[in-house]
């Protein structure tokens, strides 16, 4: 496994620390418009993320790409996770992957 360029886990309300690195993160897709796919971000903020999502989407994905903005992902990756997903508890592990725990993710 190649860990020199890890993704960070991320929220909404952290992406914006990672411009311009590698990102992952979970949300839930509210609409495709072609070009982009609009998502709310576990902590309840909209995403837009760039780049070929596969089809068919389902409510829930995990994005893996490079942080554009504050806002936005262009996104390598993408892996459905489902229609069910837990939002609040995801969005507390983004918290800990960024906060005192960070040594203990990659």
């Amino acid at each position: 496994m190649d860990t020199s360029n890890p993704a960070v886990l991320v929220n909404a309300e952290l992406l914006g620390r990672y411009v311009g690195r590698k990102v992952r993160a979970v949300i839930q897709v509210i609409r495709n418009d072609g070009a982009a796919v609009i998502g709310k971000s576990v902590d309840d903020k909209q995403l837009v993320v760039k780049g070929s999502p596969p089809s068919p989407l389902t409510t829930f994905v995990e994005v893996i790409g490079i942080a554009d903005s504050q806002s936005s992902i262009t996104a390598d990756s993408w892996t459905n996770f489902g229609d069910s997903f837990d939002t609040v508890n995801h969005n507390k592990l983004c918290q800990l992957a960024n906060g005192e725990y960070q040594h203990l993710f990659l």
